[in-house]
């Protein structure tokens, strides 16, 4: 069994069938963001974990098996951080669109990555608050991605940077391990 192989059966495990393609026909389109100019290979396939279990089981997979690994949002970035290389796995988190929670007592939200922004702002817009953050990719960026880049747009002059926002992360590391870390980011 090859290395991908093995991947892509704990991959088939961990996910729900329709959450783990190969499709060469598909493919491309997750091979790259919209940046241009910027190189991007050829995945051997793309999953869509929607939970951070299976992010967690996916990343251990491809870790144990020495995999390389893309992680994409929702492929609006504009700089390649996004583009496969050749025989990667891109584990595609624009499935995890859950808001978990929301605190309208201390003014707080708790969500998956692959939230677009603006979904983000008229859910908490609901709960009596209001989501700073106003890149100009709003409408189709995930809060992920935006705090991956800290894209925070014009509002950052009063509001500060998306890092500012950010009270707490939970992550999923290379080997699988889920780390979290509720002091908020280091200031820039």
């Amino acid at each position: 069994m090859t290395p991908e192989d093995a991947v892509l059966a704990a991959c088939a495990a961990a996910l729900d069938d329709r959450d783990v393609m190969t499709d060469r026909d598909v493919l491309p389109t997750y091979s790259r963001d919209r940046s241009t100019g910027s190189d991007a290979g050829e995945p051997f396939a793309a999953v869509f974990p929607r939970t951070t279990a299976q992010v967690s089981a996916v990343m251990a997979a491809a870790h144990e098996h020495r995999v390389p690994v893309v992680p994409r949002g929702a492929g609006s970035g504009l700089s390649g951080g996004s583009n496969a290389i050749d025989g990667s796995l891109v584990v595609c988190l624009e499935r995890m669109r859950d808001v978990l929670a929301v605190d309208e007592m201390d003014g707080y939200v708790e969500t998956q990555p692959g939230v677009l922004n603006t979904e983000l702002r008229d859910h908490v817009r609901g709960h009596g608050l209001w989501s700073a953050p106003d890149p100009a990719s709003k409408d189709f960026c995930p809060i992920g991605g935006n705090v991956n880049t800290n894209a925070g747009g014009s509002r950052v002059v009063r509001f500060g940077t998306m890092r500012a926002q950010v009270m707490g992360l939970q992550a999923v590391f290379a080997d699988g391990s889920i780390v979290t870390q509720l002091e908020g980011l280091p200031k820039e």
